[in-house]
């Protein structure tokens, strides 16, 4: 067979990665906290018919070989934690982290995620939620009084009650960073997992220690630009198609050395 038919079939499979990816990206183009993907990619092993520098004579030597490649393979799908830009709700519980770092949500089942959607409620019990009614960590509890509730730039949480104009802290927002969070794992829900890729989370106040600042009344909207994700479609369509038409031209020639018997 045609090594050409294989190397062809990688390079639609790569590409339908790729595609894949974009898409994701731009389905999400409206979700809060969002972070985009992109696909990298590597060639496969190489077949060398005659190794770079073999002896072509007694006293000279080849000075480029004969290598034949085999096609493309995926080799990652990166997220990229570049700060999306702001959109001002004026919601006292919407949140966003200007700089680096996550909120802390504790699951069901007792593990911690990572978030950068700040999006919060209260639940039934005055406490500090996701949309899916998972809590925040630290827990956070609003009393049943509140009339307004205030947070700052290092994550202190105060609120007033019963129309006193004094303030009172009900609690702070702590962040946790990671050494490489494009090696943390994706959950879906806007949330991510600690990996042995991502490191240790490292939590602190926010604004000290290289942590990001608070900015309440903010959401940080994803970080996807449609414009280069349709320039990227396009030329992962293009791709996609050329490999096929090499597809299409590997079973022309075994068309064409199947017939010779005729």
């Amino acid at each position: 067979m045609l090594r050409a038919l294989y190397s062809a079939a990688t390079g639609m499979q790569a590409q339908q990665i790729n595609i894949d990816t974009i898409a994701n990206n731009l389905a999400n183009v409206n979700t809060t906290g969002f972070k985009k993907s992109r696909a990298d990619f590597q060639d496969i092993l190489y077949q060398t018919i005659k190794p770079a520098g073999s002896s072509s004579t007694a006293s000279t030597d080849f000075p480029t070989g004969i290598q034949v490649g085999n096609g493309s393979r995926p080799a990652a799908v990166q997220k990229f934690f570049t700060q999306g830009d702001y959109a001002a709700t004026m919601n006292q519980l919407d949140i966003a982290i200007d700089g680096s770092g996550f909120f802390q949500i504790s699951l069901p089942d007792g593990t911690t995620a990572y978030t950068r959607a700040g999006a919060f409620k209260l639940d039934s019990q005055g406490r500090v939620v996701t949309s899916d009614g998972d809590l925040m960590t630290p827990s956070i509890t609003i009393p049943a009084d509140t009339t307004d509730i205030v947070i700052g730039s290092d994550g202190t949480v105060s609120v007033r009650q019963g129309g006193t104009t004094d303030t009172t802290q009900v609690g702070s927002i702590q962040l946790a960073k990671f050494i490489n969070p494009a090696g943390l794992n994706a959950q879906g829900r806007n949330l991510f997992k600690e990996t042995s890729a991502s490191g240790t989370a490292q939590t602190g106040t926010p604004g000290l220690s290289g942590f990001g600042v608070i900015s309440q009344g903010f959401l940080e909207l994803s970080n996807v630009s449609i414009v280069e994700e349709m320039i990227g479609l396009i030329i992962g369509q293009r791709a996609y198609e050329i490999n096929s038409k090499a597809v299409q031209s590997a079973d022309q020639m075994l068309q064409v050395a199947v017939n010779l018997v005729r």
